[in-house]
């Protein structure tokens, strides 16, 4: 089975933990948290050889975030990059043309918070969204990437990321993508990092999102426009991707924003349920900010 990294307690007090065969264990011999510098310096190999020699304790676990909370997978992302528009049926269903390069656009990477965590409708919010998305986790200081195997190989993992998105603020207040990205709360993550080498065909999962039951997203990254090695190797052409980055991937067709009207955005006491195979499941109710 594939290694889950966990970070499990209450906000910037989080304890780093794996599960490994539907068992947690604890991480505090070996790093004090799963950040950029734990991925840098190998700590998924030295996780995988202490687990080999029986060397970790065992936790309580918290399941799906009914317990002990979820934090975020990662630990203080430098940054949180995005590529829009990288789902064809998406950009169709928005009534955008077919990018030939990748979009991009950077979140706060502060908006990153547990995969369970409320999610905050912004004051004066009308048009709250919601975007279910492969996130890539950069493991090594990453520029200038000459093809996809390098890039693959500067990858230290996937989780399910949320790219919560004020549509009113994105498209309507200024033409700054960024305002409408960056709320508070607008980053769900996790609820684990999956290593790379313990994930399939990484253009081959499936990722689900409904609201309050009904499914509204349901794909694969089969779709996309630019797949993910792809991604990594043009992005390190304009800025350097170092260990702990995030990248939010795009998201499939169903957003609100692609519905016909009345577009049913996103209200206090809403409830989001994420999926990606492999890489777990998210909830989050919404909330007033």
């Amino acid at each position: 089975m594939p290694l889950q990294f966990m970070r499990l307690g209450p906000p910037d007090h989080e304890r780093p933990a794996v599960r490994h065969e539907k068992v947690l264990y604890d991480l505090l011999p070996l790093t004090q948290d799963i950040d950029g510098g734990f991925l840098e310096s190998g700590g998924i190999d030295r996780v995988r050889a202490a687990l080999q020699r029986g060397e970790l304790s065992q936790l309580d676990d918290p399941g799906d975030g009914s317990g002990m909370r979820v934090g975020a997978p990662i630990a203080r992302p430098s940054k949180v990059l995005c590529v829009g528009l990288n789902y064809r049926q998406h950009a169709e269903e928005t009534n955008a043309p077919i990018p030939t390069e990748p979009v991009l656009f950077m979140k706060d990477p502060g908006t990153v918070v547990g995969a369970y965590d409320p999610v905050l409708v912004p004051r004066r919010s009308r048009k709250t969204d919601w975007e279910v998305e492969l996130a890539v986790v950069i493991g090594k200081t990453a520029r200038y990437l000459a093809n996809h195997e390098e890039a693959l190989g500067c990858i230290a993992g996937y989780a399910i990321s949320n790219d919560v998105s004020e549509r009113e603020f994105q498209l309507e207040r200024g033409g700054q993508w960024d305002k409408g990205k960056s709320c508070e709360t607008f980053n769900p993550l996790g609820p684990w990092l999956v290593p790379a080498s313990d994930v399939g065909n990484v253009q081959e999962l499936e990722l689900r999102l409904s609201v309050n039951g009904k499914v509204r997203q349901n794909s694969s990254t089969s779709d996309m426009i630019f797949p993910v090695a792809e991604i990594v190797r043009y992005l390190s052409q304009f800025l350097v991707l170092r260990p702990g980055d995030v990248i939010n991937t795009g998201t499939p067709p169903g957003v609100a924003l692609g519905q016909p009207e009345p577009k049913p955005y996103l209200r206090e006491g809403d409830v989001m349920e994420l999926e990606i195979r492999e890489l777990g499941k998210q909830r989050q109710v919404l909330r007033q900010a």
